[in-house]
């Protein structure tokens, strides 16, 4: 099998195609080790663009923790643009890791960590383009293990076909734990070749190997039951859950880009997990319980961090970042560490209840101050109470009364179009949400350049939340609803210039829908989309509706269903979920609770400062709520030099 280096054949290349300084490779803080001297051998992917994958946290974290290891190397692999695509299949140059150039086809592991669904097809490209298999049944012991990871790995139903396994939930532990069973393999000669060490990863119950399932159906199209079919394998199998988050202080070396990517800052996590309870969130529910770093943890992160990579803003990453117990002693001793450095802080979107104007004073100190970002969700107040987003109109108007009277001039809002139960009148609720904010920053700042930009996106039920039996609103359905909020966003002669407007049609959301709660059938969609010249489909110029239906519209009928089965159908409680055998911790009967409380209106509060709901993941996963305060400061409180 060859290993050397593809670089001299790349390099003939890279002047015919757009960015070349993506596939050099050779960026601050990467790691290149000597092949000879490892055992086991990991190409990491996130399937998209350089631009998108190299900021990625997950694989940046990964990448280091298996570096680090003795006799372990990972490397980087991303998705080539069509115009590199086509050159390599000229030239048959294989998929290639940015560190080394080597053949993707030359690892152990090809691992891919998948955030959203719309990866699928990027992922076939670049298996073909190394060389392996589309199918796991046809891979030999000399392919490397595909491995699936990620939030959309929570469901690899539709890619059951073309990985060998998945992992469900945090990396760190788990791909260690996985390098070591691969490693005694090897030792011991490879023995039972492929089927062997998938057996024993799989045996561990926290691998899940779709190819020991058999997936049995009903007369109607519902899925009847998932059997194991190899003795030892686990009915179920169990998500990974990182304990103590100050024992994985990941990245400390975080890669600093070549090329322009999507985030040019450092970024820290300050916490994972959410207990909001947020009815509509895939990642609050599937990564409970909280778990805190500690502010000192944070301080030694950031300080190292920045040392590492001369970055100038550094992002405090979480579901929910204000929701820190500590954030407000975190924001103001970075801020005061590096005021002489001017180095900025940044949230991501912040919760309406839990912004204050000091702790926005500390994050925008050293940097500048740009526009806030609110994400009410939902655009009445019953929309709110049944995606449980505690969340008052007043609340928000008040959030905006504060910042606007302390210098903003812009706000950002986030809605959801198509949430369960919604109607026309709630969708149109978010044009008088808007058009309230901005009479209140006017009147609050005296000035009348005041900034509300609402932006919309159509809801997507997902695995392992209460709303994944709900019914998804058609492409049409929400297109309709949409364009009546911008006409009436747009009729207003007082506000309406004030109110930039931005949102996406239905038609992506429908093919997200298709792949989030799909089952093995979909495979067959993916592989016809691929075959068709399907590529990177999160983006908006290269995404075809029209390429996906007529995909679907080939494949499904031999198996009696077609899209809307998948998408706007309502499920019944009786019915087995595609992934009901992959264990997030989250009880089923609690999820259909919570979904009863949605279509009844009822809230839940945020377990964290309430007694247990019983939701199953602290007992289910030996895990437990990891929450401050320290009461310990970020010292030293004296500038950095």
């Amino acid at each position: 099998m060859m290993t050397e280096s593809v670089f001299p054949q790349l390099e003939a290349l890279l002047p015919h195609v757009q960015k070349p300084i993506q596939y050099v490779g050779g960026e601050l803080n990467s790691t290149v080790k000597e092949w000879d001297s490892c055992d086991v051998r990991w190409a990491l992917m996130y399937p998209d663009a350089y631009e998108v994958g190299l900021p990625n946290q997950g694989v940046m974290i990964l990448y280091e923790v298996l570096n680090e290891r003795e006799g372990v190397l990972a490397e980087r692999t991303y998705s080539v643009w069509p115009d590199l695509e086509e050159l390599m299949r000229e030239h048959k140059v294989p998929q290639f890791t940015v560190d080394s150039h080597r053949p993707v086809s030359a690892f152990d592991v090809f691992g891919l960590s998948f955030s959203t669904e719309l990866g699928y097809t990027n992922m076939l490209t670049a298996l073909d383009l190394a060389g392996i298999p589309l199918e796991a049944r046809n891979r030999t012991v000399d392919h490397p293990i595909v491995l699936a990871g990620g939030h959309a790995a929570f469901n690899p139903e539709p890619i059951a076909e073309f990985i060998d396994c998945a992992v469900i939930g945090d990396g760190e532990q788990a791909v260690l734990d996985m390098t070591e069973i691969i490693r005694t393999w090897k030792a011991e000669g490879r023995p039972g070749g492929r089927e062997e060490v998938l057996l024993r990863l799989a045996k561990t119950g926290n691998v899940y190997v779709p190819g020991f399932y058999d997936v049995e159906y009903l007369p109607d199209g519902r899925i009847g039951r998932v059997v194991p079919n190899r003795s030892g394998v686990p009915w179920r199998v169990s998500k990974h859950t990182v304990m103590d988050l100050d024992e994985w202080p990941y990245p400390k070396q975080p890669l600093v880009p070549l090329a322009e990517t999507v985030h040019e800052r450092m970024s820290v996590e300050i916490f994972r997990g959410c207990t909001r309870g947020c009815r509509f969130c895939q990642a609050g529910m599937i990564t409970r319980p909280v778990r805190e770093r500690s502010i000192t943890g944070i301080g030694e992160m950031v300080e190292k961090g920045l040392k590492a990579t001369g970055f100038e803003e550094v992002g405090l990453l979480s579901l929910s970042s204000a929701d820190h117990t500590e954030i407000a002693d975190i924001a103001k001793g970075l801020a005061d560490r590096y005021s002489d450095d001017k180095v900025g802080l940044s949230l991501p979107s912040t919760r309406v209840d839990a912004f204050n104007v000091d702790l926005a004073n500390e994050l925008t100190r050293n940097g500048r101050r740009s526009g806030l970002t609110f994400a009410p969700e939902g655009g009445s107040e019953r929309m709110r109470k049944v995606i449980n987003k505690m969340v008052s109109e007043e609340d928000l108007i008040r959030t905006v009364s504060t910042a606007y009277g302390n210098g903003w001039r812009q706000v950002k809002l986030y809605f959801m179009c198509g949430l369960p139960t919604e109607t026309d009148e709630d969708v149109l609720q978010i044009g008088d949400m808007a058009v309230n904010v901005i009479a209140k920053g006017r009147e609050v700042s005296g000035q009348n350049d005041i900034r509300c930009t609402v932006s919309i996106g159509g809801f997507v039920p997902k695995p392992h939340t209460p709303f994944q039996w709900a019914p998804q609103l058609s492409a049409e359905e929400t297109d309709a609803r949409l364009g009546k909020l911008r006409d009436k966003i747009r009729g207003d002669k007082k506000y309406g210039r004030s109110i930039g407007f931005r949102y996406h049609d239905g038609k992506p959301g429908i093919v997200e829908g298709l792949l989030s709660r799909g089952d093995r059938r979909i495979g067959d969609v993916i592989r016809a989309v691929y075959e068709s010249g399907g590529r990177f489909d999160g983006w908006r110029e290269h995404f075809s509706y029209d390429r996906w239906m007529e995909a679907a519209e080939k494949t499904l009928p031999a198996y009696g269903v077609d899209v809307a089965w998948y998408t706007t159908r309502e499920r019944t409680y009786e019915e087995v979920l595609p992934w009901d055998h992959l264990d997030s911790g989250l009880d089923k009967d609690w999820l259909w609770e919570d979904w009863q409380d949605a279509l009844d209106e009822t809230e839940v509060d945020d377990c964290r400062w309430t007694p247990c709901f019983d939701c199953g993941v602290c007992p289910q996963m030996q895990t437990e709520i990891q929450i401050g305060p320290t009461g310990k400061k970020l010292l030293p409180l004296s500038v950095v030099k």
